[in-house]
């Protein structure tokens, strides 16, 4: 208890002090405060220390070996069936099929493959669409230490991207089918898998990519992960990354917190998946209009070419800047 009060103390005389309101993060300044909350994939938020040490034992025993790949297509579109890398029977015996796109999805920190994003964005793309889901489930770094998951970020998209390769070389499939689609430190994962895999999904999506400790690395999502790289971005600034990173770049709603019916902070961050299921269901829903620089991106004061957000278009192509204005709830 004594070592906790002196570190608050220390934060504080240092000029960073400790914030007490649950998902308050309107202190939060980028690159200089040390303290954020982050929300878990329940949406529940949790303070995070952006100067606590890795742990490097955790590290080097939860990588991506420990990633679960979970199948869901719409002959079993609510309970998986496990997929092991290597394992050629793993696959035979399961319901994937080398003829239908593959569709990738990557939660978060502190998040599982159950969590909410995994359901919502699976159900969309099988209502929409016959193909194979695999959601990939990182729980045991996940549910690390911010930095520590952050710093596994690109050996779970090696192992992923490993995978994919394997998967597709030896089950059947086609690159050109192929959409990657991460969440937050997800969205990194699918980068690294992307490039991991030299670049050939047709199509990656990163939903708010992770801003915290993500400005200017290398590792971060960027546009060799695949033929078409889009990010969504809906807390820019805080949780996420608000510069451009993608061959496409969209702006709901200025990209920024507070996104239209979020009433803490840390609910923009999880905009971004709901936003994206929505589109899938409704392709055209979200239509981005280009825009000259990020200044008018981010006051939606755009008038250029219109390329719509999200969806599951896997031949997908178009570059740029774009803003829109959505809805405050589902489906938006």
């Amino acid at each position: 208890m004594k070592l906790l009060v002196l570190s608050v103390l220390l934060a504080v005389c240092n000029g960073n002090p400790v914030p007490t309101i649950p998902g308050d993060n309107s202190y939060y300044v980028e690159g200089e405060s040390r303290y954020i909350w982050m929300p878990d994939g329940e949406g529940v938020p949790h303070l995070v220390d952006l100067q606590e040490p890795v742990d490097q034992m955790v590290l080097n025993s939860r990588n991506g070996a420990n990633n679960q790949y979970w199948l869901f297509t719409r002959q079993n579109p609510t309970s998986p069936q496990i997929l092991v890398h290597n394992n050629i029977n793993s696959v035979r015996n399961s319901n994937y099929a080398a003829h239908r796109g593959l569709k990738v999805i990557v939660h978060g920190w502190n998040s599982n493959g159950n969590t909410q994003m995994n359901p919502l964005i699976t159900s969309a793309f099988l209502a929409v669409q016959d193909v194979n889901v695999i959601v990939v489930d990182w729980r045991q770094l996940a549910n690390t230490g911010y930095n520590t998951a952050a710093s596994g970020v690109p050996g779970v998209g090696q192992f992923l991207g490993n995978f994919l390769q394997w998967l597709i070389n030896n089950a059947g499939g086609n690159w050109n089918n192929v959409h990657l689609v991460g969440f937050s430190l997800g969205a990194h994962i699918v980068g690294n898998a992307g490039r991991q895999a030299g670049g050939r999904p047709s199509r990656v999506t990163g939903l708010d990519p992770a801003g915290p400790t993500w400005g200017g690395n290398p590792n971060a999502l960027n546009r060799n992960a695949g033929r078409f790289v889009e990010a969504i971005h809906t807390d820019g600034g805080l949780l996420g990354i608000m510069n451009s990173i993608a061959d496409a770049d969209f702006y709901p709603n200025g990209g920024r917190n507070p996104q239209p019916g979020c009433w803490i902070s840390t609910c923009s961050h999880g905009r971004a998946t709901e936003l994206f299921a929505s589109s899938v269901r409704q392709s055209n829903r979200f239509a981005g209009s280009r825009c000259p620089n990020i200044w008018e991106a981010e006051l939606s004061t755009c008038h250029g070419d219109i390329l719509h957000m999200g969806n599951g278009v896997i031949n997908k192509s178009g570059s740029g800047l774009f803003a829109l204005r959505t809805g405050n709830a589902w489906p938006f």
